[in-house]
């Protein structure tokens, strides 16, 4: 017997997987988000780049905010797909802008970001996540 698309879709596979890939995805972008976190509070003068023309502070901020809040927020699956939007931002200008004319080795990491939230964006965070667990809570 052949199951369906969507019947595939729904098995609970499916949703660890999900939960593994949000972990793994948003656990590595806190090892960009973490140092940027000490330097937003440390004493020493921001210098970041501004590839959008928003001013080092902002962009640096827009970095910070994106790489550690939203990752954190990912992890936990709560606002799965209005948090990885700011990720979806930070990457697509880390390899559109900042890393264009470097050569695609430096646009792969950035990229490889980019596709996995995107991937996030269009999924959500799957069923072992706060999203779920507070959507189902609400139908009761």
């Amino acid at each position: 017997m052949k199951k369906s698309y969507s019947t595939i879709l729904e098995l609970p596979q499916v949703d660890f997987g999900l939960l593994i890939f949000r972990l793994g995805i948003s656990g590595l972008m806190l090892t960009h988000g973490i140092p940027k976190l000490i330097t937003f509070f440390g004493s020493e003068p921001i210098t970041f780049a501004d590839p959008i023309g928003i001013g080092e502070v902002a962009s640096f901020t827009f970095a910070v905010f994106a790489e550690f809040v939203c990752s954190i927020l990912v992890i936990l699956g709560l606002g799965t797909r209005l948090a990885v939007i700011p990720l979806i931002a930070t990457m697509a200008v880390a390899a559109l802008i900042v890393h264009w004319t470097d050569g695609f080795g430096s646009q792969e990491l950035p990229l490889l970001f980019l596709f996995g939230y995107l991937l996030l964006f269009f999924t959500g965070g799957g069923k072992y996540s706060l999203d779920w667990y507070i959507l189902s809570s609400k139908k009761k």
